[in-house]
């Protein structure tokens, strides 16, 4: 199969791209495989590292003039390569594709990947459903009940969970995680617990929340713990938060990282607490990790984790409960083990990367078929 990937990305594009690089890992031997991204992205430079894959600088701008010049350009690349399917990540290079497909003779399939919880009710959304798309993929049952109830579900909507590389992504032995503490904290006292996150340090995705819990509880508690967050660096609101909450002494943010172990090796326990998400790479990298995860009841998370097995959900920006969750980790720190090799296990099963690519290439077959015996709009 002939397969095209676009996405609109332009910097880290966080569990989106990893997404895709996750697909392309698994179909580049197999597919002839082209990725059209913003050159700028880490899409584009990672993509570039891989064997066997086509990377070209795909732009999707909004602005008109650029836009018209940009689908011509895409229309003339998609008339000479023959695509038998193009796999869209995001809405510009939806449209874009939507556009330049239009009535063409040989009409590639078009496969749209929900990746958020965005509402899908606007114009635009409903054009791209009926004009551009044969078949959704939703990252998780929440974002399938959200496209079921839209234009989009005149067309197949599979729910394709995230892939996940255990092996790549294990638990690390005692020296391997002393050594990750040592170059993110220095020494830490014996019975420290460290938290840790790799989800992005905005406000939405809520690891402010549980500072602010630990910082209720009595010093003694307190200088138990410490918290690593990975990602863009926090804002001066949310930092003055870390601070106003006592808590900047054991609160270290490494920037972005390149190896998620460096940061999740450290680790007792991960956290994402979203105000919303979708599927949530994070979480299910952090549990692969041999490593519980508390995570927020917002959108796809729950799905991710099994409450009291291997992990806690909250309710979203529930300070009370995560206050709560803390006590229980540092009162019985010798469970924190056994769930997080349930989580493990849990990864193991529910989120397979041999499933991942089973399931989106048996998407791309409906959404062949589909195009292949229907006219092509105009």
């Amino acid at each position: 199969m002939k397969l095209l990937i676009t996405d609109i990305h332009h910097g880290n594009g966080g569990g989106h791209v990893t997404y895709i690089l996750s697909l392309i890992r698994g179909l580049r031997h197999e597919y002839d495989l082209t990725v059209a991204v913003p050159p700028t992205g880490r899409l584009y430079r990672r993509a570039s590292e891989m064997e066997g894959v086509r990377v070209v600088p795909g732009l999707y701008t909004s602005r008109l003039p650029a836009m018209l010049r940009e689908v011509r350009a895409l229309r003339a690349f998609l008339e000479a390569e023959r695509f038998d399917v193009v796999h869209v990540n995001g809405g510009a290079d939806h449209r874009h594709v939507m556009l330049a497909t239009l009535g063409m003779k040989h009409r590639p399939g078009i496969v749209w990947t929900k990746h958020n919880t965005n509402p899908v009710s606007s114009l635009g959304h409903r054009l791209r459903a009926r004009l551009g798309t044969h078949a959704s993929i939703a990252v998780c049952d929440y974002v399938a009940d959200i496209l079921q109830t839209s234009a989009y579900r005149r067309r197949p909507i599979e729910v394709v969970r995230n892939g996940i590389d255990i092996q790549a992504l294990s638990p690390v032995s005692a020296a391997e995680k002393n050594a990750y503490r040592d170059a993110l904290f220095g020494p830490l006292p014996p019975g420290t617990l460290v938290l840790g996150s790799i989800g992005g340090t905005d406000h939405n995705k809520g690891w402010h929340l549980l500072v602010q819990a630990a910082g209720r509880l009595p010093e003694s508690l307190r200088a138990r713990l410490r918290f690593v967050i990975a990602g863009d660096p926090p804002s001066p609101q949310l930092l003055k938060l870390v601070d106003t909450a006592g808590m900047a002494p054991y609160v270290h943010f490494p920037g972005l990282v390149a190896d998620v172990r460096t940061v999740l090796g450290a680790c007792d326990a991960g956290f994402v607490l979203s105000y919303r998400e979708a599927a949530s790479y994070a979480s299910c990298e952090t549990m692969a990790m041999g490593i519980p995860a508390l995570v927020s009841n917002a959108g796809g998370l729950p799905e991710n984790v099994r409450q009291g097995i291997d992990g806690w959900v909250v309710p979203v920006a529930d300070i009370d409960m995560l206050e709560s969750v803390l006590h229980q980790m540092l009162d019985q720190p010798e469970v924190l083990r056994k769930m997080g090799d349930m989580a493990r296990s849990r990864v193991a099963s529910a989120f397979s990367v041999t499933q991942f690519i089973h399931d989106t290439k048996d998407v791309y077959r409906k959404a062949l078929t589909l195009a292949r015996g229907a006219p092509a709009p105009i």
